[in-house]
């Protein structure tokens, strides 16, 4: 059956198409009125009528009192900063709006879909009281808009069964990391019962992606005026111009871009690179970074490390988040592909039931069965010792540091690092499946044994690195000496 998979994302509506069953889900491109591809949350009234999407965003710092960019995140009936012929318009009423926009454009794209999947933020679910505002007003929308709706599934969930992702073990804790225009939702998912379940969700609106990249342009603004003497922030439109190319850089993969910005009479450019992005906007990322232990910390009998970190495309585009998430946990943190959780859904929606004759018995998914996360692909974790070039060969290591948590060596004994399903001395983050290793202590000095039996490898000394690979990720353990206390003068 043709099921249609929708991304309610305010950073960027998105949807997904699958056929036949047993066909993968395939993402859609939907141009706008203009051409544009992406479908940004963001609604720009004249007083006479309303604009939608990339359209509205591109005239945000030109006219940026006219501008609603949360009416997704605020989905209610209380109104809006915008008015059509002095009358205010909810924000529900610009999501029906923006949605039947988005729908009509995709028609001709996607034909009628014979069922329906909506995947909803994570915010949206974060208590029955939110819940039921959100759902309820959701499928009202469906009702007006006449859509074959089957199921109503958290986002997150959905991106975890993309066939096209890395894949994660299910079977181990899971944190999904999404960010919005208004905010970042971080949520965690528990192997409960042979269900990977919802546990608990954290939304932080210090990290959404309208104010990064309005930081970002006033922060690459400065340096533009440094560098070229022409100030940005003089016209509301140049500073618009600015800000599409900080959005495109931000959002793309080239390492450097060149800012342009014509004024007819003159050509003012300058050279930015990726790196100064960490540097000129780290809030959002540090605040996501405290908000995954935070999130741990507060939830009671979670596990202090999970098995995955999973960040969403959008996510992901965040300067220095991986490497912050990386800093505070050893857990596999990976990068989900675009349209993730559109795919996702429409994936799902293949084996629902028939969309019900009344839309009150839509259930609502916070937890889908284990089988459906899409796994790791077959392979082998590699282990690879890398030697310290300043090491001598008597600094014997004491201790094994793992994610900036040293753990000290047994002498006289062996000690087995692995997956939490191998039940080693030291359990590390890895898939259900994945091998253990072992450190032997041998004629006074510790050798890597491999995985099961084999012959040790040559003696492992201070400064050696053991680094763990599957695919692009890696988990590194660094063999350290730990000098005895001295004592000082009585």
């Amino acid at each position: 059956m043709r099921t249609l998979g929708l991304d309610l994302a305010d950073a960027g509506l998105r949807a997904a198409l699958s056929g036949a069953a047993g066909a993968a889900p395939q993402p859609l491109v939907v141009p706008d009125q203009q051409g544009a591809r992406d479908w940004p949350g963001y609604a720009c009234s004249d007083g006479k009528s309303v604009t939608l999407g990339r359209a509205a965003e591109d005239l945000w710092f030109v006219h940026p009192r006219r501008i609603d960019l949360q009416f997704w995140a605020r989905l209610g009936h209380d109104p809006s900063p915008l008015q059509v012929n002095g009358k205010s318009l909810s924000s529900s009423a610009l999501a029906f709006l923006f949605l039947r926009e988005f729908l009509t454009r995709a028609e001709p794209v996607a034909g009628q879909p014979e069922r329906v999947v909506l995947a909803v933020p994570g915010a949206y679910l974060r208590d029955p009281a939110i819940e039921e505002e959100r759902v309820g007003l959701l499928l009202g929308l469906a009702h007006e808009l006449r859509l074959p709706l089957v199921a109503v599934v958290d986002a997150g969930l959905a991106a975890l069964c993309d066939p096209r992702g890395p894949g994660c073990d299910p079977s181990l804790p899971v944190v999904l990391v999404d960010a919005g225009l208004t905010g970042a939702d971080l949520t965690l998912f528990l192997p409960r019962g042979g269900a990977l379940t919802r546990a608990a969700q954290l939304h932080l609106p210090q990290a959404g992606l309208a104010a990064l990249q309005r930081q970002l342009t006033a922060a690459l603004g400065n340096r533009f005026l440094r560098h070229t003497a022409f100030d940005i922030l003089t016209d509301g439109r140049v500073e618009q111009v600015f800000f599409r190319q900080v959005h495109d850089f931000l959002g793309g993969d080239a390492p450097e871009h060149r800012f342009v910005i014509s004024t007819g009479a003159r050509t003012y450019e300058m050279n930015a690179k990726r790196e100064q992005l960490a540097v000129d906007a780290p809030a959002a990322a540090a605040a996501i970074a405290q908000g995954l232990q935070d999130l741990l910390a507060r939830q009671p009998g979670a596990p202090a490390t999970p098995g995955t970190v999973a960040l969403t495309d959008r996510a992901a585009r965040i300067p220095g988040l991986e490497a912050r998430l990386r800093a505070v946990t050893p857990a596999r943190v990976l990068r989900l592909p675009g349209h993730a959780a559109a795919v996702g859904a429409a994936l799902l929606g293949q084996t629902a039931a028939e969309p019900p004759a009344d839309l009150a018995e839509v259930p609502v998914w916070a937890e889908i069965q284990l089988p459906a996360v899409t796994p790791i692909p077959a392979g082998a974790w590699r282990l690879r010792v890398a030697r310290s070039s300043g090491g001598e060969l008597e600094s014997v290591p004491t201790h094994l540091v793992v994610a900036g948590l040293a753990h000290p060596l047994p002498r006289q004994r062996r000690l087995t690092f692995g997956p939490p399903a191998a039940n080693p001395d030291l359990p590390l983050p890895l898939p259900t499946g994945s091998p253990a290793w072992t450190l032997a202590y041998e004629d006074g000095r510790w050798h890597l044994a491999g995985a099961g039996a084999g012959e040790p490898t040559a003696p492992l000394s201070a400064g050696d690195r053991l680094e763990l690979a599957l695919g692009d990720e890696k988990t590194e353990l660094l063999l350290v000496r730990c000098l005895p206390p001295t004592v000082g003068p009585a």
